[in-house]
């Protein structure tokens, strides 16, 4: 299966539609307490999860635990955020191939892309929460970039309903209720692109790849996580050029240092209480 750039993410969408299934489950008060074995069961979707693994021009280079809605998105994200491409033109095809054990993303980018990856010796193996595994060397973790220009801080006013705004852009989430999501926000408030995965800096490379294929004006707005803020979601931003991160829960100290380090705003959007700014970019 070919990506489709051409088409807003919804390629591999013949899987994206077999993926929504249905589990049953019994309520633990009925369990315990009934003793009753024929209780009836009751039926909700659970989040789709499947293994995704990532070759470059022939070579694996990783397998990542994800959703499998708008992969394309997703690769492109994520090959820009590894840095294994600078340009979106440089990803040349992806070909999806689904198996008992998961999904094979077969993919395709230039030569000189593909000479400088292969300097890069890192093998990983279902990154979903720390991001560091597979590193060889602590000093790899830091990010070799400039800080960004600065970047003016969102108006407290579109701030203050982000919360209420952000379900009803949770396609599979609002369902589910346990996906992570990423969406990308204008300055006056409105919320123009979600998406969504398991992993929450999946959900992420989801949304920068497609802000990079849609060719969204990232001084235009800023990026919201419905996750905790970590280190590597600040250096996503870094990398794509995005100066705001606005996460609903708290930052890490490391997210922090790093949003000053490279000049980010860093917000965080309590349920109840007003936005508080870890950072302010000068």
């Amino acid at each position: 299966m070919k990506a489709d750039f051409s088409k807003a993410g919804l390629s591999n969408t013949e899987f994206e539609l077999q993926s929504n299934s249905f589990f049953s489950f019994e309520p633990i008060d009925e369990a315990v307490n009934s003793g009753n074995a024929s209780s009836e069961a009751q039926h909700v979707p659970l989040v789709a999860e499947y293994p995704l693994s990532l070759s470059y021009n022939g070579i694996n280079y990783a397998v990542m635990m994800v959703s499998p809605y708008h992969l394309d998105d997703f690769i492109l994200g994520f090959s820009l955020s590894e840095a294994l491409i600078t340009h979106s033109w440089q990803l040349k095809d992806i070909e999806y191939q689904h198996t008992n054990l998961g999904i094979e993303a077969s993919i395709t980018i230039n030569e000189r892309a593909f000479n400088a990856m292969k300097h890069k010796r890192r093998q990983l193996s279902g990154r979903t929460g720390c991001g560091i595994c597979g590193r060889e060397a602590l000093e790899s973790l830091w990010l070799q970039h400039s800080p960004l220009p600065c970047s003016l801080l969102p108006p407290a006013s579109s701030l203050q309903a982000l919360n209420q705004k952000i379900p009803s852009w949770q396609e599979h989430g609002k369902v589910t209720g346990a996906l992570h999501a990423a969406l990308f926000v204008t300055h006056s408030g409105e919320v123009v692109a979600c998406r969504e995965d398991v992993g929450r800096h999946n959900a992420l490379d989801k949304l920068l790849g497609l802000i990079c294929k849609a060719q969204y004006d990232v001084t235009s707005g800023f990026v919201v996580v419905t996750s905790r803020c970590s280190y590597e979601l600040v250096q996503k931003l870094v990398l794509h050029g995005v100066g705001t991160l606005a996460c609903l829960s708290s930052p890490s100290s490391l997210a922090v240092i790093w949003a000053k380090k490279y000049n980010v705003n860093l917000i965080h959007i309590p349920k109840k209480e007003a936005a508080r700014v870890y950072h302010r970019s000068i």
